[in-house]
């Protein structure tokens, strides 16, 4: 039976599974919403308009950096919701939010305990520079044994390319099959449906009240609730 060390490296989605995607997202939506004190959206309202608008504007233009997407779906999604129409430049400082929103509280620690027993390798759907903001800030500079974003394969997950991408880069850089990594991530849309149809196996961070990403069917080879836990179930493998 496998066991989670028997695989030699991990491939993260990186916001909403090491960073906080959906309070960065809310967060970064608030100027908008005190606009209107008298208007009130739950947290999976604003999160599925945003999440839908998100997926079709990546559809549409698979090569657009994930900072101009969302500086591009910024007046389309204050519209759906009822709101009035942002400044180019709200939408601007909407679209450059990504490098600020925050690494969850668990994140730095549990990385460097995994550090200890896998290649750790970044598949995120962002573009290189909203990653590198993200990595000096919320990360604090942790040293990624190799990072490809969105914007190095031209586009987005679910996108198989994607994940060949990764499989190819990381059995050239390191010498790494198919079958020894995990993809390990929070969204099942994004990541573990995707996973499973090129192969790889994957651990399900299921960060509790996430909204975007969620599928009626759950893929995972492991589940937990934070990286924190993970890790520590790799030290009682030992």
């Amino acid at each position: 039976m496998a066991t989670l060390k028997s695989y030699k490296l991990l491939t993260f989605d990186v916001y909403g599974t090491l960073v906080d995607w959906e309070g960065g997202i809310i967060a970064a939506l608030q100027p908008a919403l005190s606009k209107s004190p008298s208007k009130n959206y739950t947290k999976e309202e604003l999160l599925h308009a945003y999440h839908a608008l998100e997926k079709a504007q990546q559809e549409k233009t698979p090569d657009m950096l994930y900072s101009d997407v969302l500086a591009t779906i910024h007046a389309p999604l204050l519209e759906k919701i009822g709101l009035e129409p942002p400044t180019e430049e709200e939408s601007r400082v909407f679209g450059e939010s990504i490098g600020s929103w925050p690494a969850f509280s668990d994140t730095v620690s549990a990385l460097w305990e995994l550090k200890k027993s896998y290649k750790l390798v970044v598949l995120s759907n962002v573009d290189r520079q909203s990653f590198s903001k993200t990595n000096a800030g919320s990360l604090q500079e942790f040293p990624f044994d190799l990072i490809i974003t969105a914007q190095d394969v031209g586009s987005y997950k679910p996108d198989l390319r994607n994940f060949e991408y990764m499989l190819s880069a990381v059995e050239k850089e390191f010498g790494i099959k198919r079958g020894e990594v995990l993809q390990t991530a929070q969204s099942q849309f994004h990541d573990h449906h995707p996973a499973q149809k090129v192969g790889i196996r994957s651990v399900w961070i299921e960060r509790p009240g996430a909204v975007m990403g969620n599928l009626e069917e759950n893929i995972f080879d492991w589940k937990f609730e934070t990286l924190g836990d993970m890790a520590e179930a790799l030290k009682r493998e030992e």
